[in-house]
């Protein structure tokens, strides 16, 4: 009996830790965050799928700009027309505590009309901030995840074949000062804001380090103390981002593509006893064209006339009694059993929702 009862106790001990999450998948800290950067240059290099000059014709303007840059003159008036070029965009994130010379990955997308990037080199184009600050500079090859072949008329394509990306193609030259820790204070924020969550976690960190480490300051803040020294104050943070929570209950919810018929719900979803009549409807138009020919020595015309069809075919529904359900599978057995299509359950589980036999939020997209 002992045995078993140490058993159990082992058993509830591991699913509550399966359940319970670290602080470290449910908050962030304040001041830790990456920043976006965005700059324009030029791919080179493609096999005649770049730009048009008749259609994009900043392609040419910056063309003829980097080269003066570079101490080649071009005549006035010389029209440049390189198809193997192509103006594009690029974009990186800078992750917190960047330092400089750390590389970084590049996403390049056309901005003109050029068919392909394939095969192009990346030149060297700045990357800049919010700010309008130059964060990073970009250079390199271009990898393209699409694929594409085309002849006799006729093509094919794979993805998109007009963005790549240029594997730690930038090299930060700026650094961005992180806050953290001002004044011994460490901000939590949460992910998600709930007062549940915000308290348990304030009890988590001081059961750890001691009262009054932590406190909440609303839903989603929660101020923790912590030492002022750059070394102990790291190790601090190791320590307390990896105690585990028991986050709080999440919300029930239903999401509701309603153009494809697509339905997602989270475990919380739950059902009400109710019933449930569904039938189908068939609505089928046919065209039959007809041809009247006139009378010999009528003087009259041969005409065409169309004569519909029109048919509605009505299937009787039955009336399915939904027993409650409290988990997801539950919910999910009784849907199926009503046995209609995803587009009918969109209606259905708008029905259940006003009428209070779905527990639940409806978020329609």
């Amino acid at each position: 009996m002992k045995r078993f009862i140490l058993g159990l106790l082992a058993a509830l001990l591991v699913a509550q830790a399966a359940a319970a999450e670290r602080i470290k998948d449910l908050a962030t800290f304040g001041g830790v965050r990456p920043n976006q950067l965005v700059g324009y240059g030029l791919v080179v290099g493609l096999d005649g799928s770049g730009d048009k000059a008749s259609s994009s014709p900043f392609t040419a303007q910056s063309l003829n700009s980097m080269l003066n840059q570079l101490g080649v003159q071009i005549p006035s008036g010389t029209k440049l027309d390189p198809k193997n070029v192509a103006a594009v965009t690029m974009t990186a994130t800078l992750p917190p505590f960047a330092r400089t010379g750390q590389p970084l990955d590049v996403t390049v997308s056309s901005i003109g009309d050029a068919k392909s990037l394939r095969g192009g080199t990346l030149l060297l184009a700045p990357l800049k901030g919010a700010d309008g600050q130059i964060y990073a500079m970009a250079q390199g090859n271009v990898v393209v995840g699409g694929a594409g072949a085309s002849a006799g008329g006729s093509s094919t394509q794979v993805n998109q074949l007009s963005v790549g990306r240029v594997p730690s193609g930038a090299t930060v030259e700026r650094e961005v000062p992180t806050q953290l820790g001002n004044n011994g204070v460490i901000d939590l924020e949460l992910l998600s804001a709930d007062f549940t969550t915000a308290d348990r976690v304030v009890q988590a960190i001081n059961r750890q380090f001691g009262a009054g480490v932590a406190r909440a300051v609303d839903g989603r803040l929660v101020e923790v103390r912590a030492p002022v020294d750059a070394n102990a104050r790291v190790q601090f943070l190791s320590r307390l981002e990896n105690i585990a929570v028991d986050p709080a209950d999440v919300s029930p919810l239903v999401i509701i593509n309603a153009r494809t018929g697509s339905i997602v719900m989270n475990q919380a979803v739950k059902l009400e006893p109710c019933a449930i009549s569904h039938g189908n409807l068939t609505v089928t138009v046919s065209n039959t064209p007809q041809v009247s020919q006139p009378n010999p020595l009528s003087a009259g015309q041969t005409t065409t006339t169309n004569q519909a069809n029109v048919n509605v075919n009505a299937q009787p529904g039955r009336v399915i009694s939904v027993p409650r359900g409290t988990n997801l599978s539950q919910v999910v057995n009784a849907l199926n059993a009503v046995g209609a299509t995803p587009q009918d359950l969109v209606s259905i589980l708008q029905a259940m929702k006003a009428s209070g036999a779905l527990r639940a939020d409806l978020q329609i997209i």
